[in-house]
């Protein structure tokens, strides 16, 4: 099968161009929902534990790396594992952030069950607003998107996009909530590229 340049550049214009409108409706789509979330995780007097599965489970750990540099500690519990002793990472006063688009992941029902016994903040993110994880949390974030990114439709594509700029939307929120600033950020960045480059900075603004 041999496919034009122009065919295969148009195809991949289409994939952005749909993320992009994906990532417009999700910014209109913000409300109260999502100050809610922000204010459990800011006035937290534990950790944040994150958690989802497969594809969300890798947007789920970018989103743990995120917050944790930028002031707010956050792990990464994978939900195949916390049926098997690693529910133990969840601890009173902790936010449970809790991953999946069809709110519908068999692993995390442990997560859940444990989070509401223990009284924990739970937090979904999820595009089935009427799902059994949207049902139990304290807290829904709807990243419903209109259509996947995909030629089929189904791959996760859209729908990760979307939870990956909520979690980004979340970090950046609370950074200015906790009034981060560049010298907190090398502080948690000693070594590499980034603390190099604040340092020149500072060194150019005295």
């Amino acid at each position: 099968m041999t496919f034009q340049h122009e065919e295969l550049l148009a195809l991949g214009r289409k994939m952005i161009n749909t993320e992009v409108e994906t990532l417009t409706l999700l910014a209109q789509s913000l409300d109260e929902s999502f100050l809610a979330a922000v204010e459990a995780i800011y006035n937290c007097t534990g950790k944040v534990v994150i958690t989802g599965m497969g594809k969300s489970g890798i947007i789920a750990r970018k989103i743990a790396a995120t917050l944790t540099s930028t002031g707010t500690p956050t792990i990464f519990l994978h939900p195949a594992e916390a049926s098997h002793g690693d529910l133990g990472i969840i601890t009173a006063g902790d936010v449970v952030i809790a991953l999946s688009y069809s709110g519908e992941t068999d692993e995390l029902r442990a997560i859940v069950e444990y989070a509401e016994r223990n009284n924990n903040t739970l937090i979904a993110m999820t595009g089935n607003a009427s799902s059994s994880l949207a049902r139990h949390a304290n807290v829904l974030l709807n990243i419903t998107v209109q259509t996947e990114d995909c030629v089929l439709d189904i791959v996760p594509t859209s729908s990760t996009t979307a939870q990956l700029a909520m979690g980004d939307a979340i970090a950046t929120v609370l950074m200015q909530m906790r009034g981060f600033k560049c010298a907190n950020f090398a502080q948690l960045h000693p070594g590499g590229y980034i603390e190099r480059r604040i340092k020149m900075n500072e060194g150019n603004n005295n």
